[in-house]
């Protein structure tokens, strides 16, 4: 009996290296894909505020106090509107 109780520790030992094998497989897949996804959205997000920066720039003969304020990147402060 106590062969055979040697026999069942080595296969458990087997079976938890196996098991501890995967667990690093999955969490290295993890690792990756959350690496992927965290650089999706810092690309997402730059292209979201550069758009919401175009949307809120002025046009043509609108209001503005500084350049950077209209599309055109030109102010004619003395006009307070955009050219």
């Amino acid at each position: 009996m106590k062969k055979l109780k040697g026999q069942l520790s080595a296969e458990m030992l087997i079976l938890i290296v196996v098991i501890i094998a995967i667990v690093a497989l999955v969490a290295s897949q993890l690792t990756k894909t959350s690496q992927k996804a965290s650089g999706t959205i810092e690309n997402q997000s730059d292209v979201m505020l550069e758009r919401s920066e175009q949307a809120v720039k002025g046009k043509p003969g609108e209001f503005c106090t500084a350049d950077k304020q209209c599309l055109s990147t030109s102010c004619d402060v003395d006009a307070y509107k955009c050219n």
